[in-house]
């Protein structure tokens, strides 16, 4: 009897071991920080803005041991874009961004260091918050069709565990609010594109 449950326990742990070595799947939760750069632009309008903090969720599936396929949301909680019009003109929006973009990445192995890249498609909604900090309520949510790319690196604590850091950069036209041209109050319109850079940290769980 003592041999059988020794055998049933020693098949037991070689299947979760194989299942740790097979997980093809992870799910990460990440901080972030999004860091717009200060525009000038032909159309007489300056953007500037201060960071942001927000939050990263993103599921991974294995092609195969070093590629994958990546879906990624995200949001930021709040800050504020600032238009100066003419160097005389000047509108605040608060705005908080939300992202939805997926991914192909890249990784290798060294020991328990795993660098990656990665790069794809995407949208940022940049969604106007009605209160004093925004000061013209013509505003309108405004998405923005871009691109991701990233480089970063994953530690493995356990074979179900991994810290990640990575630097993520968004590529996409600078907002205008819904306030261009045909706008009656305000021409925010730049003609500009962000380079918006977004250090990421977080853990990852693979199953």
């Amino acid at each position: 009897m003592k041999k059988i449950v020794l055998v049933l326990f020693l098949l037991a742990l070689g299947v979760a071991a194989g299942r740790a070595q097979e997980s093809r799947q992870d799910i990460s939760l990440s901080g972030t920080g999004v860091i717009e750069p200060f525009i000038a632009s032909s159309t007489d309008v300056q953007v500037h803005s201060n960071y942001a903090l927000g939050a990263l969720l993103s599921y991974r599936f294995m092609l195969t041991p070093s590629s994958a396929l990546e879906a990624n949301y995200g949001i930021t909680y709040q800050n504020t874009f600032t238009y100066i019009v003419g160097n005389t003109n000047r509108y605040s929006v608060l705005t908080r961004t939300q992202e939805i973009s997926a991914a192909y990445v890249r990784s290798f192995t060294f020991k328990k260091f795993n660098p990656f890249i990665e790069g794809g498609p995407g949208a940022l909604i940049f969604l106007p918050i009605r209160n004093s900090g925004t000061t013209n309520i013509d505003v309108k949510q405004q998405t923005s069709i871009g691109g991701m790319y990233g480089a970063g690196i994953a530690y493995e604590i356990s074979p179900s565990f991994d810290i990640r850091a990575e630097y993520r950069g968004w590529v996409t036209k600078v907002p205008n609010f819904g306030l261009g041209s045909g706008s009656s109050t305000a021409n925010l319109s730049t003609n500009k594109w962000f380079n918006i850079f977004v250090p990421t940290v977080g853990v990852a769980y693979h199953f």
